[in-house]
C-alpha cells in the first residue's frame, strides 16, 4: 500500500499527487513513468513520473482526470493509501548518458503542451542541478489551464509561456514560439525535447526539423499496461515496430509515425469504462449444468471425466471439467498396474513417483497421497489441470499401447484438490540464515520459493505485477485455471512456509539484482522471469486498432477481469475475431473470445494434424463453436478510414517436407489471395523473454534469443545467480519451467552449503 502524502488540483481536471514510495523514488531518473492502481478492481494506469525526492521516499504524479480510472484516483484523500504502485519503468531520458562537459556545450530547448509541462519538469530540474541552463516553452489552451508555472520558473532559464487564446503570455501555440525564438530573438538550439499531445509533437517536430533541430519526443500517452507484455503501445520508429512501454517511452521524433500512434491513441483516450462490452457472463457462480454421473466406463476402461455441456460454458468462465470426486479417483486409480520400471516416472519433468501416489489414492490414504507428491512438485492442482501429460506421463503409461493411459493428470489434480481442501501444510525440514531472492512468481519462481522454504532458506519474492502466479494468473483462463480457488491457494502454501512476497517491483528498475546482492544482503538470485514480451508477424496493417497479442487480450481478462462489467479495465472486441497461430495460447485466446460473444475462428498455416496445441484444448474449443481455418496465412491487415480492422488479406498454404522441428514445412500457394472480414485479430505467435535483467546486471550473459545464459542446473555466469523457465529457453510449458526450478533449487542449496563450509 502506497501512502499519499499530498494532494491539490492544479485546474479541476488536473490532479498533482505525492505519494510515498522509497524504493521507486531511490530509483527513479527524469523521462521514467510508474504503473498506479487504485484498488483491487482499478485499472492499471502508466502516468510519467512528474518528481522524486529519493531522501523523502516519495515520487510524484500530475494526471488529468479524463476517465473512470483516473477518477477512482483522484477521489483518494491525503493519509489514504493506492493499493499498486510500480515502477520506475521504461528508459530513462537519453541525456543521461551524455558526457556533462558536452552537455554544458550543447543548447537545449524543452517543449510541452499541456499536461505534457509535468513530465518536462524533471528533466529540466536534473539540468538545473546540473548547472546547465535550458530554455521551455510551455502552450496551453488558455490562462485557466496552466499548471506548474512557478516550479518551472525556477528551474528554468527562460520560461516563455503560450495559449491558444491569449489570455495569458503569447497568443498562439508552441510552434509559433519556436519560430519566433529562432527568426526574430536569435536563439540557437542543438536538441529540442517534445512532450504533449501526440498531434502537437508531430507538428512541433516538423519545426524542429525546418531548422535542423534534433529532437526527442515521449510516447508516453500510448502505453496501457507499461511492463511490455501487451503489446498494445507498439509504434513504428523509423519503419521498426518497436514498444512505448520497454524500448521508450522517448523516441528519435524524426522517425516517429505518429498518424499510427494517434490511432492506437483513439482506442483508449475515451471514457475507459465506455469500452467495456454490456454482456453477461453466463452462470459463473454454479454449476447445475453439470449432468448427472453415470458410473459408465468407455471402452478402454478409463473413468470419464464430467465437464460443462459446451454450449452453456461457452458463455461463461466457469471451469470446464469437474474434475473426479472420491469414488471415481478411487476406481480410475485401480487400473495403475503399479510397473515395476514405471515409465510413467520417466515421462515425467520432475520425476513424481506416480505410482507412489497412485497407490495410495487405491488404499483410500489421501494425505499419504498428497505427500508422496509434495516431494516433487509444489503445485500439484495446477499441473494436475494444464501439463500436457499426454505427451508426458501418459504419454508413456503402458496401458496406453492398446487403449488409454490412467488419467494421471486427472488423478493429480483430484490430490491436488484435496490438500488445498483439507488445508495439509508443508513444513520446513531445517532453518537456514542466509536469504535468497527469486524474481518472478511464475511457475520456476514458485518451484524454487517453494523447494527453498522447505529447506529453511528466508526466501523473498519480487513480482513485477500486483498479483503472484505469472502466467498462471495472467494467462491461462479462468475456465482452464481457476486462480482464486487453485491458484491463489497454492500460492497461500509459500506464505505458510514464511516466505516474503515483494509484489510491484521491477528488477531491474525498482532494484538491481546486484543491489539486492551487494547491499540488501541476498547469498543468490533465482531468476524466473518468463517470456513476457510478444511476437507479431510483421505484416502490413498489424498496428491497426483491433490488432491484439494474445498476451495483451489474455491479461486483460484473466488478470484485470475485463470480461467483468464491475472492473474498471476495457477490452474491445469485434463482433468477428480471428486467433492466428495454432498452440495452447491460440486455444486460450479463441475461446476466451468465443466467450465474450464473438464469432470466433483460428488461423493456422499448417494442418490440423500439425496442431501443436494440446489434444484436449483443441477438442474443446470445436465443441464450444470455435471455427477453424487451416493451411491459411494472413498477409495483410486491411483497415478502414478510421484505422480500425476490417478485413485480413490471407493465401492458402500447401504442405511440404518436415522441417528442422520434425513438422512439415509449408509454402505459399501463389495465386490464392482472399479476404476474410473481421474487426479483431488476435496474434497467438509466441513469446520472448524480456532482456531487462540482464541488460542491468553486471557479467549475466545473454542467449541468442534474448534469455538469460544458464546450464541444465541452472547456473549462469555469475555464481550467486540462478536462472531457469522461460526466461532461459524462451516460452514452454508450466511443468518444464517447474523442472527448472527444482533443479535450480537444488543447486542453489549445494552452492550454499558448500560456500558455507569454504567460509568456515
Amino acid at each position: 500500500m502506497f501512502k499519499i502524502l499530498n494532494k491539490k488540483w492544479l485546474t479541476p481536471i488536473i490532479c498533482y499527487m505525492e505519494i510515498e514510495a522509497k524504493e521507486l523514488a531511490y530509483s527513479a531518473k527524469p523521462g521514467q513513468f510508474l504503473i498506479v492502481k487504485a484498488d483491487k478492481k482499478g485499472e492499471r494506469i502508466p502516468l510519467t513520473i512528474c518528481d522524486y525526492d529519493k531522501e523523502k521516499g516519495s515520487v510524484v504524479i500530475v494526471f488529468q482526470v479524463v476517465g473512470k480510472g483516473t477518477k477512482k484516483i483522484a477521489k483518494y484523500e491525503e493519509g489514504e493509501h493506492l493499493q499498486d504502485l510500480v515502477g520506475p519503468l521504461g528508459q530513462p531520458s537519453e541525456f543521461l548518458s551524455k558526457d556533462i562537459e558536452t552537455l554544458k556545450k550543447e543548447k537545449y530547448l524543452f517543449v510541452a503542451g499541456g499536461v505534457g509541462t509535468a513530465p518536462i519538469y524533471p528533466q529540466v530540474k536534473w539540468f538545473k542541478e546540473k548547472g546547465i541552463d535550458v530554455d521551455v516553452i510551455i502552450g496551453f489552451r488558455s490562462k485557466d489551464t496552466i499548471i506548474l508555472k512557478d516550479e518551472m520558473s525556477k528551474v528554468a532559464k527562460n520560461l516563455y509561456i503560450c495559449t491558444d487564446d491569449g489570455t495569458f503570455g503569447k497568443m498562439g501555440r508552441v510552434t509559433d514560439v519556436i519560430d519566433d525564438l529562432i527568426k526574430n530573438r536569435g536563439k540557437i538550439y542543438d536538441h529540442a525535447v517534445l512532450i504533449g499531445p501526440i498531434m502537437m509533437m508531430k507538428f512541433a517536430s516538423m519545426k524542429c526539423r525546418e531548422y535542423k533541430i534534433a529532437n526527442t519526443v515521449s510516447l508516453n500517452p500510448l502505453m496501457i499496461d507499461g511492463t511490455g507484455m501487451c503489446g498494445a503501445c507498439r509504434v513504428t520508429i523509423d519503419g521498426k515496430v518497436k514498444f512505448a512501454c520497454v524500448d521508450g517511452p522517448e523516441f528519435d521524433g524524426d522517425k516517429v509515425n505518429y498518424d499510427e500512434a494517434q490511432r492506437r491513441q483513439d482506442m483508449y483516450k475515451t471514457d475507459i469504462g465506455r469500452n467495456i462490452l454490456k454482456m453477461e457472463d453466463g452462470d459463473t457462480h454454479h454449476n447445475d449444468s453439470c449432468p448427472i454421473h453415470s458410473d459408465i466406463i468407455d471402452d478402454s476402461g478409463r473413468i470419464p471425466v464430467r465437464e460443462q455441456n459446451p454450449q452453456v460454458r461457452n458463455r461463461n468462465f466457469s471451469e470446464v471439467s469437474f474434475g473426479y470426486n472420491f469414488e471415481e479417483a478411487q476406481k480410475e486409480a485401480e487400473r495403475c498396474l503399479n510397473c515395476k520400471n514405471p515409465m510413467c516416472v520417466q515421462g515425467c519433468p520432475v520425476n513424481i513417483d506416480i505410482p507412489g501416489f497412485i497407490q495410495e489414492i487405491k488404499k483410500g490414504n489421501l494425505e499419504e497421497a498428497g505427500k508422496v507428491i509434495s516431494k516433487y512438485s509444489s503445485l500439484p492442482a495446477i499441473c494436475g489441470r494444464v501439463c500436457p501429460q499426454e505427451t508426458q506421463c501418459e504419454g508413456k503409461c503402458v496401458l496406453g499401447i492398446k487403449g488409454q493411459a490412467v488419467a494421471i493428470g486427472k488423478l493429480e489434480r483430484f490430490i491436488g484438490d484435496w490438500v488445498i481442501e483439507n488445508e495439509v501444510p508443508l513444513v520446513a525440514t531445517d532453518k537456514r540464515e542466509e536469504k535468497i531472492a527469486v524474481i518472478g512468481s511464475g511457475p520456476a519462481g514458485l518451484t524454487v520459493a517453494g523447494e527453498l522454504a522447505k529447506l529453511g532458506y528466508k526466501v523473498t519474492v519480487f513480482e513485477a505485477l500486483h498479483k503472484l502466479g505469472g502466467v498462471l494468473s495472467y494467462g491461462i483462463p479462468e475456465f482452464r485455471l481457476p486462480k482464486d480457488d487453485v491458484v491463489d491457494r497454492e500460492i497461500q502454501k509459500l506464505y505458510e512456509l514464511g516466505v516474503e512476497i515483494k509484489t510491484d517491483t521491477i528488477v531491474g528498475k525498482t532494484i538491481k539484482v546486484d543491489s539486492l546482492i551487494d547491499k540488501k544482503g541476498y547469498s543468490a538470485v533465482f531468476i524466473g522471469t518468463g517470456a513476457g514480451l510478444p511476437k507479431f508477424m510483421n505484416i502490413p496493417g498489424e498496428n491497426y486498432n483491433g490488432v491484439f497479442s494474445a498476451n495483451e487480450f489474455l491479461t486483460r481478462v484473466n488478470l484485470m477481469k475485463a470480461n467483468r462489467p464491475d472492473y474498471d479495465t476495457p477490452i474491445k472486441l469485434g463482433k468477428r475475431v480471428f486467433v492466428v497461430g495454432g498452440g495452447n495460447v491460440a486455444m486460450d485466446a479463441a475461446r476466451t473470445a468465443k466467450r465474450l460473444g464473438a464469432d470466433t475462428t483460428v488461423i493456422y498455416r499448417r494442418g490440423e494434424s500439425e496442431l501443436p496445441a494440446r489434444k484436449e484444448e483443441i477438442i474443446h474449443a470445436k465443441e464450444e463453436g470455435v471455427k477453424f481455418e487451416f493451411l491459411v496465412n494472413p498477409v495483410e491487415i486491411i483497415g478502414d478510414d478510421n484505422g480500425w480492422v476490417k478485413e485480413i488479406k490471407c493465401v492458402k498454404m500447401a504442405l511440404g517436407e518436415p522441417d528442422k522441428s520434425g513438422r512439415a514445412s509449408v509454402r505459399k500457394i501463389e495465386g490464392s489471395e482472399f479476404i476474410l472480414e473481421g474487426e479483431t485479430v488476435i496474434m497467438a505467435l509466441g513469446t520472448a523473454p524480456n532482456p531487462l535483467i540482464g541488460e542491468t546486471t553486471e557479467g549475466l550473459a545473454m542467449n541468442r534469443w534474448n534469455g538469460i545464459e544458464a546450464d541444465g542446473s541452472g547456473k549462469t555466469t555469475r555464481k550467486e545467480i540462478f536462472a531457469g523457465g522461460d526466461a532461459v529457453t524462451g516460452a514452454a510449458t508450466v511443468i518444464l519451467a517447474m523442472e527448472a526450478g527444482k533443479k535450480a533449487a537444488l543447486e542453489i542449496d549445494k552452492y550454499l552449503k558448500e560456500k558455507e563450509k569454504f567460509d568456515l
